[in-house]
């Protein structure tokens, strides 16, 4: 099993968008929907941070208020700061419907997290790749706050540094966690196993070639060469 450090990520991703010209709107479309391919049931409670893995949830999110899964959705920051595709993604599931709530501070988020607990199932949004040091605040209770619910993870367990496996001070366990095109270093540490769960890597069409440094070189050289 090939894995990436999250910087080789970010780099693959880079290329795969603003190279090769696939849209990042398309292929977090297409990550939450490979998450969303691992939930047959609900209520399903949704675990949102404000970055791109927050935007990978908001499209569970929308898949399961239409699939009927009474979605239940939880953001750790104020909705009104998302951006950029995260946003789009959310006010998507807020057009058909679905609701949202705001947990900015470390009271409601342990409040609002713990109040998941009879949900069928559970996906944690909060963190991606960028994490390094102790996680804290809103998103540290959060995650300290997590209910013992069967729990997909977007990419990799909030709180887990995706280079070392390491815990940054406390991680979602979660039963499956549902990375995206390659797996990252951490995630195939030993130490990290009781985190991530059973590892499952999915297809969201980013071109081998992006993951790639030596076949991206050749194709930069054909490029200049036509």
């Amino acid at each position: 099993m090939k894995a990436l450090t999250a910087n080789q990520m970010r780099e693959a991703d880079r290329r795969c968008i603003e190279e090769v010209g696939i849209p990042s709107v398309v292929l977090m479309n297409t990550a939450g929907t490979r998450v969303f391919e691992h939930v047959n049931r609900g209520p399903v409670g949704i675990v949102c941070g404000k970055g791109n893995n927050g935007g990978d949830g908001f499209v569970v999110a929308r898949l399961a208020l239409l699939a009927g899964y009474e979605p239940r959705v939880v953001v750790i920051a104020d909705p009104g700061e998302l951006t950029g595709d995260p946003a789009i993604f959310l006010q998507a599931y807020r057009n058909l419907g679905g609701k949202v709530i705001a947990a900015q501070d470390e009271a409601a988020a342990r409040k609002h997290v713990m109040s998941l607990g009879d949900c069928a199932v559970l996906i944690d949004a909060l963190l991606g790749t960028g994490v390094k040091g102790e996680v804290t605040g809103p998103i540290r209770a959060a995650i300290d706050a997590w209910p013992e619910v069967y729990t997909v993870a977007v990419d990799l367990p909030s709180g887990l540094d995706a280079d070392t496996g390491a815990v940054c001070g406390n991680c979602v366990r979660a039963d499956i966690t549902v990375t995206f095109q390659y797996a990252k270093q951490g995630l195939v540490m030993p130490e990290a196993k009781r985190y991530v769960g059973r590892l499952v890597v999915a297809d969201i069409g980013i071109p081998k070639v992006c993951g790639d440094d030596e076949a991206w070189i050749r194709l930069e050289r054909a490029r200049a060469g036509s």
